[in-house]
């Protein structure tokens, strides 16, 4: 059950889907409107460090698992991320703590990166809290972290897309071998369809990225399509008390195409997510302010 006193946002997808892009546009919001929003990233929850998962994947590996990978459930704190949103959402506090992914930010901590920072409380006083991660809506057996979620939203491009948003930024900022990527993609694959993909049948809305240009062999692209290259599907699970009227007035190309979709030039998602989530977001705020 979701507690409108202490708000939760949370974005969900897959690495190298887009879900930082999409921060950056709640960011944009948060600003604007004056929010004090305390953003949890999903790596945080991961169980293992960097050095401790290559020697849980070797440990895997022996046990003759090939497929142990972060988008499953035994590779992440998922009982401590539901503790999380339980705590928050009944007293606005919560454990949360930092992962390290690059020496910029392990510099700040003074600590190697690929770890992570000790847990700490969340401040009182927080309007909201913003969840950008892999399993923000998790269901599966006793753990159930979607329930507690106010505002659930997937980023999910195409799979060829996807896969060429990774290659691309675990070469260039990650110093990764293509081949390396390559093999993590095979390893997160059950992973993905059992614990990844059934959570967009939990969102309250989608962002589907679809390319207009040839992405039919992902592992030889050179860049990544522009946003002016592709589409956007935007699907609302509860299309009651969305002004599809409004949106489809502002965006310049904007088409329905069904009753609780409509598809909107690439271009246009940032603007898109403006219109959407401010007000939704204020909704929740003013309900919060109001108990």
């Amino acid at each position: 059950m979701v507690s409108k006193k202490h708000p939760i946002i949370a974005i969900t997808g897959s690495s190298g889907a887009g879900t930082s892009t999409v921060l950056n546009s709640f960011r944009h919001i948060f600003r604007r409107e004056g929010l004090r929003v305390q953003i949890v990233q999903g790596d945080s929850f991961h169980r293992y460090d960097r050095e401790e998962m290559k020697k849980a994947m070797r440990a895997a590996e022996k046990r003759g698992n090939q497929h142990f990978s972060h988008f499953g459930p035994s590779a992440n704190l998922l009982e401590n991320l539901e503790e999380l949103f339980e705590t928050y959402g009944s007293s606005g506090t919560g454990k949360f703590r930092r992962y390290l992914h690059s020496e910029t930010e392990a510099s700040f901590y003074k600590q190697p990166a690929g770890t992570f920072t000790n847990w700490e409380e969340i401040s009182e006083g927080t309007d909201l809290l913003f969840y950008e991660g892999l399993h923000g809506g998790y269901s599966h057996g006793d753990l159930d972290i979607a329930k507690h979620v106010d505002l659930l939203v997937g980023v999910v491009p195409i799979i060829n897309l996807e896969w060429i948003q990774k290659l691309h930024r675990d070469r260039q900022a990650r110093g990764y071998s293509q081949d390396a990527i390559v093999e993590t993609i095979l390893r997160r694959m059950p992973d993905y369809v059992n614990h990844i993909t059934p959570q967009f049948s939990r969102t309250h809305i989608n962002f589907q990225r679809v390319p207009l240009v040839d992405t039919s062999n992902p592992f030889i692209a050179r860049d990544i399509p522009l946003p002016e290259e592709s589409l956007a599907i935007i699907r609302f699970a509860e299309p009651k008390g969305i002004n599809f009227e409004y949106l489809l007035s502002m965006l310049d190309g904007a088409v329905m195409t069904r009753p609780n979709s409509f598809v909107i030039p690439g271009g246009k998602t940032s603007l898109a997510m403006q219109f959407i989530f401010t007000p939704l977001i204020l909704r929740l705020i003013d309900q919060k302010r109001q108990i």
